[in-house]
């Protein structure tokens, strides 16, 4: 089933007021900026989004904050966002910090279809408050919930257009699991080809868990927080 749409715009055109989008990228590395930047134009209010993090003020996730398009977000890490610590500050923004590694596990059970699991981590700070204890030979363990979406944000370095994707070194990060735990999964490619084209060794997530694919077009590589070394300092 060819699965390439014409353009962003038509990709999130279905994404509504109130929805839960989990979407890929570490920072500013791998995000699926151009499918962000149409669902700012969209204007879709009220959404719960799963993320590691919510980007910059003026780039990514960010996008979509400063125009008071999120209701809730579900992250890691929010430390580089000054609009995300007003909105949360002034009660605006609701927020859920999990652990980086539970965020992952979260995701990966959602798309795995497992409704919850066990992890020590958190056990004894604000993060176990409410959850469900249970000791497992002799440790405590907290029980986390699976993640899923309504959709899934993913950016690919190359797709077919059966939406079987490759990704590109460290830009992998949170896509591939994103992907897995979206009902409706849209990914913005760098590259697509035909079917075939693709070597099957070389593929990191199979189509059957994407719905929708797009040509993202031109790219540009934001840097989050830019640091240098002296040449001096480093002899």
């Amino acid at each position: 089933m060819n699965k390439l749409v014409s353009s962003v715009e038509e990709a999130v055109l279905d994404i509504h007021d109130g929805a839960t989008i989990i979407v890929g990228g570490f920072g500013l590395c791998g995000i699926p900026e151009h499918l962000i930047a149409a669902l700012k134009a969209r204007g879709s209010q009220g959404l719960t989004v799963v993320s590691n993090n919510c980007g910059v003020d003026d780039w990514g996730l960010g996008l979509l904050l400063a125009n008071r398009q999120i209701k809730k977000m579900i992250s890691s890490y929010v430390g580089e966002n000054k609009t995300f610590e007003k909105q949360f500050l002034s009660g605006e923004l609701e927020v859920e910090l999990v652990p980086q590694g539970t965020l992952a596990e979260r995701i990966r059970a959602g798309g795995a279809g497992i409704p919850g699991f066990y992890t020590a981590t958190g056990v004894g700070t604000l993060v176990a408050e409410g959850k469900e204890h249970h000791t497992f030979d002799g440790r405590t363990y907290i029980l986390e919930r699976g993640i899923t979406g309504d959709f899934a944000l993913v950016k690919a370095w190359k797709a077919d257009t059966l939406g079987n994707l490759v990704f590109r070194k460290t830009s992998r990060n949170f896509n591939p699991l994103a992907a897995t735990a979206g009902t409706i999964t849209i990914v913005e490619a760098e590259e697509i080809v035909q079917p075939g084209e693709l070597n099957p060794d070389e593929i990191h997530l199979p189509g059957i868990y994407v719905q929708r694919v797009v040509h993202g077009g031109v790219y540009t590589k934001r840097i989050e927080r830019r640091t240098v070394t002296s040449r001096e300092g480093t002899r």
